[in-house]
């Protein structure tokens, strides 16, 4: 024991706050060694996860075909020229001899012959003539590495059939509307259903989403009242979005019939009268969102500093005024990203709109907010539910669409976010 110059002994211990940090330093960074590893772990799931489901995707969409005619296409034309060099009228004559006059007639009543092109007509004849059928598909990856394997099985079972590598998600079909062959299936109608839903559910979900945030940030108090309906919406935002689609359908299909299927109006179609409309499907998608645009627009209000405001006022400006020109400028970026959350989330809904009566086969395209209507996901789940392969393929096919769709959108928004961010900065 040492003896301190005042008399009293030392302590032998040292004072806790006075313990340097290298006894236990080797310990945490071999803690930290091992956090960052699972991070890192994590990180590569996501990506080894993300690029199996697009190597799924691209595998089923393209590869070799088997295809059996009905018809021999060569021997409908008598002068030696394949059918694609034929003439509208030389390719009218052959539909007019190989289809019954009354489908003919039809034909001729859906749309003259005179006003159709040479392709319209020659897509005619290849489907009610030459009546392809599939016999067998192959994926992407055997058609690359087994191509030996799929020659032999092609020559072996299908001695009849043409082998064809075929891309299944081609400018027809993105413009042929759908079809119970999966070989002239296509999805126009079901993006043009997909883009009005969206188109409603944005024109709807966004300003009342941000206009429920801007109160309840800026505006609402602290009472017990406010605090009910926080907890409310922070609750909504968990809701499995099948409750929605029943809500939906007891009020926008039911209750409210006369509105959203256009009879109020006078422009309702009868067989939309029952309100199962694309007016339905997009305020059904609204409530869905609405709760996601509110929570993140109102995160996005509240990062934006109280300085801003103290500044606003002390020069003389109201609070409305301080809202508008530097609260929202500085919380739009925050604002936009949570709106492109809420959006891909919505675009890819199923179960609500399965409640709501969307149709899973529909050949016309919608024409307005009052029309009947099938979204992409609709479609995809509906032809997944097939057993034949083909069906696997254009629903794969359509698949890549919708991302495309969905990264389209994105896209405009991300654009919007940067361009009000750079004007903020």
């Amino acid at each position: 024991m040492s003896i301190q110059p005042n008399g009293a002994p030392a302590s032998t211990s040292a004072h806790p706050l006075e313990i340097t940090p290298a006894s236990n330093l080797g310990h945490r960074h071999r803690l930290g060694r091992i956090w960052r590893i699972i991070f890192l772990a994590s990180t590569l799931v996501g990506i080894v996860s993300l690029i199996t489901l697009l190597l799924t995707i691209l595998n089923d969409s393209m590869g070799y075909v088997a295809y059996e005619f009905k018809v021999d296409p060569t021997s409908l034309s008598a002068s030696g020229l394949a059918l694609q060099e034929l003439s509208r009228d030389a390719l009218v004559a052959i539909l007019r001899q190989n289809i019954s006059a009354n489908a003919y007639n039809t034909l001729e009543k859906a749309k003259p012959f005179a006003e159709r092109s040479q392709a319209d007509v020659y897509d005619l004849v290849y489907e009610r003539v030459i009546e392809p059928e599939v016999a067998k598909t192959w994926t992407l990856f055997e058609s690359l590495f087994e191509r030996r394997q799929v020659f032999t099985e092609a020559t072996e079972q299908y001695p009849q059939a043409t082998l064809s590598f075929t891309f299944w998600i081609n400018p027809e079909f993105l413009s042929d509307p759908q079809s119970s062959d999966a070989l002239f299936a296509g999805i126009r109608t079901a993006i043009l259903g997909s883009l009005w839903t969206i188109a409603i559910t944005i024109l709807v979900a966004l300003p009342l989403g941000l206009g429920a945030a801007i109160y309840l940030e800026e505006y609402a108090r602290d009472n017990w009242l406010n605090r009910i309906i926080q907890t409310n919406i922070n609750n909504l935002a968990g809701v499995p979005s099948i409750i929605y689609g029943i809500l939906g359908l007891a009020i926008f299909v039911r209750a409210l019939e006369p509105l959203t299927s256009g009879a109020i109006f006078g422009v309702g179609d009868p067989l939309t009268a029952k309100g199962r409309t694309i007016l339905s499907a997009g305020l059904t998608l609204a409530l869905l969102i609405l709760p996601l645009i509110i929570i993140n627009g109102q995160e996005a209000i509240r990062s934006v500093p109280n300085s801003l405001r103290q500044a606003s006022y002390g020069l003389g400006a109201t609070q409305w005024q301080t809202i508008w020109h530097h609260v929202l400028p500085n919380a739009i970026p925050g604002i936009l990203t949570g709106a492109i959350l809420a959006v891909s989330r919505a675009i890819g809904e199923t179960a609500p709109l399965v409640v709501i009566g969307a149709s899973t086969y529909i050949t016309f395209d919608p024409s307005g907010p009052f029309s009947k209507f099938t979204t992409l996901p609709i479609q995809i789940y509906q032809w997944v539910s097939r057993p034949q392969s083909e069906f696997r393929n254009i629903a794969a096919a359509a698949i890549i669409a919708l991302m495309v769709l969905l990264l389209g959108l994105n896209a405009v928004a991300i654009y919007l976010r940067n361009r009000f961010q750079r004007r903020i900065s």
